[in-house]
């Protein structure tokens, strides 16, 4: 009886045990169930350093420039573009007099300015259009762009030789024409970034020294054709230069890869045809709007130095070998500064767009001073070279300031914006000239706005430091805030598996 109920004892107190265990075992995993609920939760709560910060996607190698090999045959193609469509329209000059022959009388002042409107509206256009031809730029290319620009000048170049009319003749050569310059020029300068930077500066001078190079020759082959040919024909024989244009801008192979976008949302779409990025850049804006500020008097020596020359020292002064003296310096200058800038760092390069307008702007201001022919020609020989400067490192700084995938636009706009000036600055020394008798206080005002304008410039590279340098105070800051938050989260969960560990033992 004593055996038997010691048996029952202990095994009344084994089962106890055991149900005791097995109490504990639930509580421990009823309490690992809630721990792991409120470890999702405070994750929740205070994000997971996994989520918050998000791995980023492995970057794409960067481009590499061939700087050569085909890249050569489309400096060269550039370069003829620059040189027949600027040659072209630098020679109207000596078409405006057999178009009054054509259409009237030399005599005839009320003629003389109407068919003046010709080339005036032809070297407007060009520039005015740019906006538009970079957003076509964008779209379809540049090379389909350029070809089919230089179709359409084609066509208007060969519509013009049969005009009989002085209105028609604005619609053919003062817009068709001058718009498909417009469409095949401005690719020309875009497609040059795809094959070069470190040479672009050296680049862009070889090319922009094509306008100086068929200015200079090509009056000399005009004059020749007029006289034997006549106006028309020669207009059909200056097609020949815009067919093989069309076969130039087949070789502007683009080469930039294409940034990929969600092209199903409006936004995007838009985005595309108006980038906003380019007006971002505090140095662009002020780019954009110094240059033009600089241009007002920038085009006044060019237009009236002429007619000051056969003012001051005679109808029968060799006046010809200033216009020859500015294009032959003006290919040099494009050459050199082309060269030099490639050596001068980031947007830096505008230093040299400032000194060419502060020389520019002296040099007119200096003109009405000369009593002698040979200071007028040191004068245009500085002017020339220093126009070369500003004209052949527009590009490379538009470069610098919006990247090589926001360019098309950038030097678009400011073509845009620099035809305003283009068109109203000669006029104005035109009426000063009317109003005073002569042409000095025309020049002498003609030299502020380009002092003005490039000091104005002198500001770009300095906002450019600082914007530079607020970017990298707030990647300094989110960084920061980045490993704080990841320390955080890493203290956070060693809190929760040091209360798990506890609640094990």
């Amino acid at each position: 009886m004593t055996e038997g109920n010691g048996v029952r004892e202990v095994d009344a107190a084994g089962a106890s045990e055991i149900s005791a265990r097995g109490e504990s075992a639930e509580e421990t995993r009823a309490e690992r169930e809630v721990q792991k609920e409120e470890e999702e939760e405070e994750k929740k709560e205070n994000g997971d350093s996994r989520v918050a910060i998000p791995e980023s996607p492995p970057e794409s190698p960067e481009f590499v420039h061939p700087e050569g090999g085909w890249g050569w045959v489309v400096m060269l193609a550039s370069m003829w573009c620059n040189g027949s469509v600027f040659g072209i329209q630098n020679a109207f000059g000596l078409m405006f007099l057999h178009l009054l022959r054509e259409f009237g009388s030399e005599t005839d002042q009320d003629l003389r300015f109407r068919t003046a409107w010709v080339g005036s509206l032809s070297m407007g256009m060009i520039f005015f259009c740019s906006p538009i031809v970079s957003i076509f730029t964008d779209m379809l290319g540049c090379r389909v762009t350029a070809v089919g620009g230089a179709a359409v000048g084609l066509i208007g170049l060969l519509a013009s030789s049969f005009v009989k009319s002085l209105g028609v003749m604005y619609f053919t050569y003062g817009i068709v024409f001058a718009c498909g310059c417009s469409f095949a020029y401005q690719p020309s300068l875009v497609i040059l970034g795809h094959y070069f930077k470190k040479r672009l500066g050296l680049v862009n001078g070889i090319v922009t020294a094509g306008s100086s190079i068929f200015t200079v020759t090509l009056p000399f082959v005009l004059s020749g054709l007029l006289d034997n040919l006549g106006l028309y024909n020669t207009m059909r024989v200056l097609c020949i230069l815009m067919f093989v244009l069309i076969l130039a801008g087949f070789t502007y192979k683009p080469l930039l890869p294409v940034p990929p976008s969600d092209s199903q949302t409006s936004r995007s779409r838009f985005s595309k045809i108006f980038n906003m990025n380019i007006w971002k850049s505090k140095g662009y804006r002020i780019w954009a709007f110094g240059i033009p500020a600089a241009l007002y008097g920038y085009f006044v020596p060019y237009v009236h130095l002429m007619n000051h020359v056969e003012e001051r020292f005679g109808p029968e002064t060799n006046k010809e070998v200033l216009l020859m003296c500015i294009g032959i310096t003006s290919g040099v200058g494009r050459l050199i500064f082309g060269r030099v800038a490639d050596y001068v760092n980031g947007v830096k390069k505008v230093y040299l767009q400032v000194t060419s307008f502060f020389v520019i702007g002296l040099m007119s201001m200096m003109i009405p001073l000369c009593n002698i022919f040979g200071g007028l020609i040191a004068v245009c020989l500085l002017m020339g070279l220093f126009d070369g400067c500003f004209i052949c490192i527009m590009a490379p700084i538009a470069f610098e300031l919006v990247g090589a995938q926001d360019v098309s636009q950038a030097i678009g706009f400011l073509l845009g914006l620099m035809s305003v000036p283009m068109i109203v600055g000669p006029p104005i020394a035109g009426i000063l000239r009317d109003k005073q008798g002569s042409y000095d206080l025309a020049f002498y005002l003609a030299g502020v706005p380009p002092i003005i304008g490039g000091a104005l410039l002198c500001l770009i590279p300095w906002v450019e430091a600082k914007c530079r340098k607020e970017k990298k105070a707030v990647a300094l800051s989110k960084e920061q805030d980045a490993h704080e938050r990841m320390l955080k989260d890493e203290k956070s969960e060693k809190n929760a598996q040091h209360k798990n560990g506890e609640s094990v033992l």
